[in-house]
């Protein structure tokens, strides 16, 4: 059960690190060869030092063909935040660019707790660090990989983790707007409830559900979106 995983126990623990001197495009070929998403930084002793993103590529990629500030509106910015910018934006080596605020957790920290912390941060992944030494990556779909594997043989599937499981899908989703979308789980019938906008949701809905382990059938309760509804939107 989820309720008892641990960082430790979701985490990648071969994880690939560049040295602060990488150059930027090396990092770039790196991503792309070994289809990650990120890239952590460490130093000579093993320390973190911070973290390439592809977000971190892709500004640095957008700062190339940004026009230079008027004279006037630089007035009103912050020299050393110009500075930084300019640094990240134009830097050819990962401590040019990287993220330095790095979210870290324990590889005693529970799922749960990782699970927050993302949510909170509005992050994809933290690292596993213990004793100042990197052991190991979380990403978003290590936590979503265990909340819907398998039960252990013999082990049913809660109703209420069937039910986090769709959720955790469906924020995966741009089209299962779980704002106005509710899930019940009984007895492994998943059953959607609230509004739609398109027709076509309610069968992407039942498709999601039905891959997730333990749905045993899917109920559409849902119903179209009130025009009313469309002006809040």
């Amino acid at each position: 059960m989820t309720e008892t995983l641990t960082a430790k126990d979701l985490m990648t623990p071969d994880v690939v690190t560049v040295p602060p001197e990488t150059p930027v495009l090396a990092i770039a070929r790196l991503l792309a060869e070994r289809k990650i998403s990120a890239v952590p930084v460490q130093g000579p002793e093993g320390a973190v030092l911070g973290i390439v993103t592809e977000a971190d590529l892709i500004r640095r990629l957008a700062g190339e063909d940004e026009k230079p500030m008027s004279w006037f509106k630089g007035l009103f910015q912050n020299p050393a935040d110009q500075a930084e910018r300019y640094a990240r934006t134009h830097g050819v080596r990962a401590k040019d660019v990287m993220t330095e605020k790095v979210v870290t957790v324990s590889p005693d920290d529970t799922a749960s707790h990782v699970a927050q912390i993302m949510e909170e941060k509005n992050i994809r992944r933290v690292l596993v660090v213990s004793d100042n030494k990197l052991r190991g990556i979380v990403s978003r779909a290590n936590l979503l990989a265990a909340l819907v594997a398998p039960a252990p043989e013999g082990e049913a599937m809660s109703d209420d983790r069937i039910r986090r499981a769709i959720l955790a899908a469906m924020r995966k989703e741009p089209w299962a707007n779980s704002f106005y979308l509710l899930v019940d789980v009984e007895d492994g019938i998943a059953t959607f409830h609230g509004f739609t906008r398109e027709p076509g949701v309610a069968r992407g809905l039942r498709v999601l559900a039905e891959g997730v382990p333990g749905v045993k059938g899917v109920k559409d309760e849902t119903q179209p979106m009130p025009p009313y509804m469309y002006a809040g939107t």
